[in-house]
């Protein structure tokens, strides 16, 4: 520990956030720049315990003590060192991970955590500005070839630890950008694509070939592939999305959230989308249904769209916003979460069921809902939900995004040609070592575990690459990730 009083002497300060009326009319990322002295000192903070909870929160294992430990010290080379050992790509996990270290910091027994993902994101972006992050191809090639069919966050961090291994790998992607949901899904103002791009030419530049535009099981054969590759890792994520059956769904104006995002980053990205097929918020009473992320950050894009009202509707009831008796630390926190979108406008609401949605001439007008009363399980079996009589009311809006989480991959196309077993849950279903029931074929990230963290889909693509590692040549000397992660 550098500074054993550093947690008393200072308390948590994040980097501070662009003014909101600032940041509402571009999409440039939220936060302002974090000065060295600051950095130094939120590493102070960290008390080096003698059993660092944070260490088990962190789905990749990151050795965060010692990095720490080493911002505090001015050390930013040695921690960059010790953040990649374990995480293939700091510079997105230190701007989109909900942190679950941070939960489990046990200054949160009774105090606010270390800083640790605004640590890691300056560890990373020193070290590009040092040029301490370069390409480093392997020295010498296996000769085995390997494919990875999606470009998410766990297809490349699957794809990096392979091509470190030697064999020569090739990612397949159907989209036209590489980068998955991180391209595509998450808004510009968390993530800028010249972030995502930055390490795409990085690995590029290793020698990781890139297919854009090709959709394995469509126009590019499940025959050739098995024929041409000597193992085969699906991280074709988990993109089916949660629908809702209810009467008016058809109208135009109902869209699901994910469509309404990734066209939006296409757009920000150069393409012209007009017509019927733009789906935009200016000028309109905007509805979402889904309090999670994918809400908060269609409520973000909207307000930057220009949208007129936004609410945000949330089937469950609203968290506290202290930790209830029954969730002590370090479990997972359920509290209420804000995001930054949060603080530039928007409508929140709770325990309310949406009913149907009416519109005339085909276009969406109202959502009909009605409030409801969640009943705690009997036996600590599930809770029950109940509609409240008289409780009904409606809302006026012209554009409603679907924010309801996803269910599983798409089990059509290439899962379905390629013959996997699936879990009872819908995903891709893979043994110990994660290959499926199909032989030399592997599954990572959310194909194979089911929606999930940005994290756990690169702490699964490395685990993913180990074992496919070893299958191909006996032997391996990539990393595990942590046991009670694997």
């Amino acid at each position: 520990m550098g500074k054993p009083t550093g947690f008393i002497e200072s308390g948590r300060q994040p980097p501070e956030r662009r003014p909101v009326a600032d940041r509402k009319g571009d999409y440039r990322e939220f936060y302002q720049p974090w000065g060295e002295e600051k950095a130094k000192e939120q590493g102070s903070r960290c008390m080096d315990c003698a059993v660092p909870f944070c260490h088990m929160g962190c789905p990749l294992g990151n050795v965060i003590p010692e990095f720490n430990h080493q911002v505090y010290k001015g050390d930013w080379q040695g921690a960059l060192e010790t953040l990649l050992s374990t995480n293939n790509f700091p510079e997105f996990t230190g701007r989109v991970c909900p942190a679950p270290c941070e939960t489990s910091c046990v200054l949160s027994i009774n105090s606010d955590p270390v800083t640790i993902e605004y640590i890691e994101k300056e560890i990373v972006e020193r070290g590009y500005e040092n040029g301490w992050i370069k390409a480093a191809p392997p020295a010498n090639r296996t000769g085995k070839k390997v494919a990875v069919v999606g470009s998410g966050p766990a297809g490349l961090a699957a794809a990096q630890q392979l091509n470190r291994a030697g064999h020569l790998v090739t990612v397949i992607e159907r989209a036209g950008y590489i980068g998955g949901l991180l391209t595509l899904g998450i808004p510009e103002f968390k993530l800028e694509k010249g972030v995502v791009q930055r390490r795409v030419d990085l690995m590029a530049e290793e020698n990781i070939i890139f297919l854009t535009n090709t959709n394995v099981g469509v126009d590019y054969p499940v025959d050739r592939l098995l024929a041409e590759f000597d193992a085969v890792c699906l991280a074709i994520g988990s993109t089916q999305a949660r629908d809702l059956d209810v009467p008016g769904r058809e109208l135009a104006g109902v869209h699901l959230a994910m469509d309404y995002l990734a066209q939006q980053n296409r757009v920000l990205s150069g393409e012209e989308i007009s017509g019927d097929e733009r789906i935009e918020a200016e000028g309109k009473r905007v509805v979402i249904l889904g309090g999670g992320d994918t809400g908060a950050d269609c409520l973000g894009t909207a307000i930057r769209q220009g949208a007129e009202v936004v609410h945000q509707l949330e089937l469950l009831d609203e968290p506290p916003e202290q930790r209830p008796g029954n969730n002590p630390w370090p479990q997972w926190p359920k509290v209420l979460r804000s995001s930054p979108a949060h603080e530039e406008g928007g409508i929140r609401d709770y325990s309310v069921l949406t009913k149907s949605f009416t519109g005339s001439n085909g276009k969406l007008e109202k959502l009909h809902a009605v409030r409801v009363e969640w009943k705690e399980g009997v036996n600590c079996g599930r809770p029950s939900m109940e509609e409240i009589p008289g409780s009904e009311f409606e809302i006026e809006t012209e554009l409603t995004l679907l924010a309801m989480g996803f269910l599983h991959p798409e089990q059509g196309g290439i899962l379905a040609q390629i013959g996997v077993d699936l879990d009872g849950r819908g995903n891709v279903a893979v043994d110990g070592n994660r290959m499926s029931s199909v032989p030399k074929v592997f599954a990572a990230g959310d194909a194979a575990r089911g929606q999930s963290l940005v994290v756990w889909a690169i702490s699964e693509g490395r685990e993913t690459a180990r074992a496919m590692d070893l299958f191909l040549m006996g032997e391996t000397s990539l990393p595990h990730s942590l046991p009670e992660h694997g």
